[in-house]
């Protein structure tokens, strides 16, 4: 298998593994259990794993992660900072879904594409050229018709909107960082500092309801599912895929956790998709690719 298929494989992946996340933790309300719960037992898991994966790493790498910290302790630091992103993508967008549907809320969370665009503005200095702003526009516009808008007999709840498109700019937040914060760290270490940034404020987000909704038989039979898919597997195959490949094919592929999570939630939840909805997605989808398109030649 050649390194571009490779990349190509590794970021549908973790789109995939990320995009079908929301799906069972809806389910696992459904089933009487609590959002603050399911949270800090996905991050606690992701903590715990990673940590035994860094602990029993070669100590060639240990050494060379050791001295690559010890020439920029601020590194470290960022990381976890920015790591707290992580933490408040996975707060917002499970408070979202209590209040949409989540077929609703993966659009709403998907958000980032356009934000993005404003953020590579202001923060890298990059003009915005035509097809970057028609394709935040069409991406608006592909919204409207996903989340249902135009349909007369649905009624959204706007504090499900409100924690989406939170969600959103903390996930624009996350897909920076990840392109930018520690690039000179084994992919691993990267991964594993922004976790412990989303554990810490998945701790000081939901605070004492921690103490009221965890227990550890939620943890043995969700939090490792949950970790496994929402917390280790899509960090660590986007930052093995994207460099493959290069961003704008990446963040095209990328986009196949729209349908991942649509049709998880059809299977799963039973949750109806309209045309309009459908329509929606494959006009995001295309958006994606205008606003990537003349990265992918570039890159």
């Amino acid at each position: 298998m050649n390194t571009h298929l490779k990349g190509v494989l590794y970021i549908a992946l973790g789109a995939s593994s990320y995009g079908v996340l929301a799906t069972f933790v809806k389910y696992a309300n459904n089933q009487g259990l609590g959002t603050a719960g399911l949270a800090f037992a996905q991050y606690l898991f992701g903590v715990i794993l990673l940590s035994m994966l860094s602990f029993l790493f070669s100590k060639r790498n240990r050494t060379t992660e050791a001295d690559s910290v010890g020439r920029n302790k601020s590194t470290k630091l960022k990381l976890v900072l920015f790591g707290s992103f992580l933490g408040l993508t996975s707060s917002f967008y499970y408070l979202s879904i209590q209040y949409v549907p989540v077929s609703v809320g993966i659009i709403l969370l998907m958000q980032t594409i356009w934000m993005g665009v404003v953020l590579e503005y202001f923060m890298a200095r990059e003009l915005i050229n035509k097809e970057k702003v028609i394709g935040a526009l069409v991406a608006i516009l592909g919204t409207l018709l996903a989340a249902k808008v135009f349909e007369s007999n649905v009624e959204l709840d706007l504090k499900g909107i409100g924690y989406g498109l939170l969600a959103a700019l903390s996930f624009t937040g996350v897909m920076f960082s990840t392109s930018r914060v520690g690039l000179q760290l084994p992919i691993l270490v990267r991964t594993q500092y922004l976790v412990y940034g989303g554990f810490l404020v998945i701790v000081l987000f939901w605070n004492l309801q921690l103490l009221q909704e965890f227990n550890w038989n939620v943890f043995i039979k969700w939090g490792s599912f949950l970790g496994l898919f929402g917390t280790i597997l899509p960090p660590l195959l986007f930052n093995k895929g994207f460099p493959k490949i290069g961003t704008g094919l990446g963040s095209i592929i990328a986009a196949l956790e729209i349908p991942a999570s649509v049709l998880s939630a059809y299977c799963i939840l039973n949750e109806q998709i309209s045309s309009l909805q459908w329509i929606g997605i494959a006009i995001i989808l295309f958006a994606v690719m205008m606003i990537n398109f003349q990265k992918k030649s570039t890159v």
